[in-house]
């Protein structure tokens, strides 16, 4: 699913180097959680795996596809594979939580048939069928996670992608958040999440890679945060 080796990043602007020389491989089905201080590359590493970010040197393959030597036109079909969650939710203001969803539907010219069911299955997956209607500023930080979760996954990703997902969200809600990737997940996805949430990472003891300094220093299979939180 996702094979990293000997992946470099150096920031043109400012000479930083981001990582160096990383190689990780995950596997299909796998929940992932990368760790690590602010600034230890842990954005850098997600932002790679949807070609926000590219590579400066090293090999780097999502989904079978070769990110490096793909080409600007290619990168639409790569994201089409991938489900991408982020801290702000990222959602359309002006649209309800019907239309959100089904916005990742429309920019792959899917028939409007399938999308209506699609995006009706996965509001019912998250909870939030009756709020269909409803816009972002009608809803809690929590319930604008579970659209943006939603819209993530509602193209069938192999591979959801998540930068700290529960950040701006209260422990209880954050469960409720956590609850919806770990069924995500047993259906068969792959999950990448960067989080700063120890409680979650030493509760849940999945695989834990820890970045720091642009290097993976401990990659464990059922592991814990590591950190102060």
């Amino acid at each position: 699913m996702i094979h990293m080796k000997d992946v470099s990043k150096i920031y043109e602007d400012n000479g930083a180097m981001a990582l160096d020389h990383v190689s990780v491989d995950i596997g299909k089905g796998e929940f992932v959680f990368i760790v690590g201080a602010s600034g230890a590359g842990k954005s850098t590493f997600i932002r790679m795996l949807f070609r926000e970010v590219l590579p400066s040197s090293g090999v780097l393959e999502v989904n079978g596809r070769d990110v490096m030597k793909m080409e600007e036109r290619e990168v639409p079909y790569l994201r089409r594979g991938l489900g991408v969650i982020f801290q702000d939710y990222r959602l359309l203001p002006d649209k309800t939580v019907y239309e959100n969803v089904a916005f990742a539907m429309q920019v792959i010219e899917a028939p409007r048939r399938l999308i209506q069911r699609s995006v009706n299955s996965v509001l019912d997956v998250v909870g939030l069928r009756e709020k269909y209607k409803a816009f972002p500023s009608q809803l809690s930080g929590g319930e604008q996670q579970r659209v943006a979760i939603a819209r993530a996954i509602v193209n069938d990703p192999a591979i959801v992608i998540a930068d700290e997902p529960t950040g701006n969200l209260n422990p209880e809600t954050s469960w409720d958040i956590m609850d919806i990737f770990l069924r995500i997940n047993k259906s068969g996805t792959t999950i990448v999440m960067a989080t700063h949430d120890k409680t979650i990472v030493d509760t849940l003891r999945k695989r834990v890679i820890a970045i720091e300094d642009g290097h993976i220093v401990r990659d464990e299979a059922k592991g814990v945060y590591g950190y102060e939180a």
